[in-house]
């Protein structure tokens, strides 16, 4: 038969991670494994909050529906946008690669904009949908592009992947606005923000009236559920969001209701709420703690946090990937995540911060 081919390749942070299990049980050497984007200080305890979940109701055992678990889409609503959105505007999707894919294969653009350094798969997602791809170096020279971005889109991930550069909310967003006013459309994928942040931010609910503002999200990072593939998409575009519903509906005739009734009970149940937090609490503090750690190491590249601080679950790290796995550390060549600056970039692992502070440390205090 003749194939179709898309031209994309698997992922190497894939790839590394197959041949760091096959080397770790050759050698039977336990390896610390930060090449993968896993949360990993603490899972999150749902054991109080099964318990209140019905499995043998209709609610989990039929079709959900097509856009999503209409009480979850509220939930996201009060959550994520202080209850000054709708439930309309909010897609339920299957993770946040789901939600990406949605929107990069339904608005209408012939180029994409990703930073010079970016998480891989958008690039391979865009292969896949036939869409093209420019690069920005920095978020303020967004500015002087307005006239090559319009008509296009550009994506921001903050914080974001594989730097785990966080840039100054106030002025992201009187950037974002400016694009939206000038018809340049922005994608703003922020699946690590929450980690971070509670009920009490408002960022997306002011990122919500800009008209030309679409924000994916996704419960991979924010409460530890990378294997319930769970996200969601937000735009108050009506047009867009119908496109989107029916594309949605024909990939995947409806969303996992188990895990969209377990979001739905971390987000208003009181054991919920509580095991949300009491993970988010535990790996932020790790994360901080590790970051402090390769700072005062010298291990940390400061110059990709000139403009931005290191905030997110990922770190840019003095050392090749090589040069880490000798001493059992899994980790990802900054090479990998950009087309433009790869010589520089082989210097350089992009490395996962959300590990246990204590054991994170054991295995980098061996370098000396």
């Amino acid at each position: 038969m003749e194939i179709k081919r898309s031209g994309a390749s698997l992922s190497r942070i894939v790839l590394i991670g197959e041949k760091l299990k096959k080397i770790s049980l050759k050698e039977k050497v336990d390896y610390l494994l930060l090449n993968r984007g896993v949360n990993s200080v603490v899972n999150i305890n749902l054991k109080d909050v099964v318990k209140n979940i019905d499995f043998n109701s209709t609610d989990i055992q039929v079709y959900p529906a097509g856009a999503g678990v209409p009480a979850l889409r509220e939930a996201i609503n009060v959550e994520y946008f202080n209850s000054t959105s709708k439930a309309s505007n909010i897609l339920i999707t299957a993770g946040g690669m789901n939600a990406l894919d949605l929107i990069v294969q339904t608005v209408d653009m012939d180029y994409l904009f990703l930073p010079t350094y970016y998480w891989g798969c958008y690039f391979q997602m865009l292969k896949v949908r036939k869409v093209g791809n420019k690069e920005y170096s920095s978020q303020s020279e967004l500015y002087d592009m307005i006239d090559e971005l319009r008509g296009n889109a550009v994506l921001i991930c903050d914080p974001g992947n594989p730097l785990g550069e966080k840039y100054d909310d106030e002025e992201q967003f009187k950037l974002i606005k400016t694009l939206s006013d000038n018809n340049v459309t922005v994608f703003f994928d922020s699946p690590y923000r929450r980690i971070f942040y509670n009920s009490k931010d408002d960022y997306y609910s002011r990122l919500m009236e800009l008209k030309n503002v679409v924000i994916t999200e996704s419960f991979s990072k924010s409460v530890g559920l990378s294997g319930q593939r769970l996200g969601f998409i937000h735009s108050t575009n009506k047009e867009l969001i119908d496109e989107l519903a029916i594309r949605l509906m024909y990939c995947t005739n409806g969303v996992n209701a188990f895990a969209q009734h377990v979001v739905l009970s971390l987000l208003t149940t009181p054991e919920g709420v509580k095991a949300s937090n009491d993970f988010k609490k535990a790996t932020a503090n790790d994360i901080f703690l590790n970051i402090k750690y390769l700072q005062k190491r010298g291990f940390l590249v400061e110059k990709y946090y000139n403009t931005s601080v290191p905030k997110g679950i990922f770190a840019v790290v003095n050392f090749t990937e090589e040069e880490l796995l000798k001493y059992y550390i899994g980790s990802v060549s900054l090479s990998f995540f950009t087309k433009t600056q790869k010589e520089e970039a082989s210097n350089y692992a992009r490395i996962c911060v959300s590990s246990p502070h204590e054991r994170f440390v054991s295995y980098f205090d061996a370098i000396k």
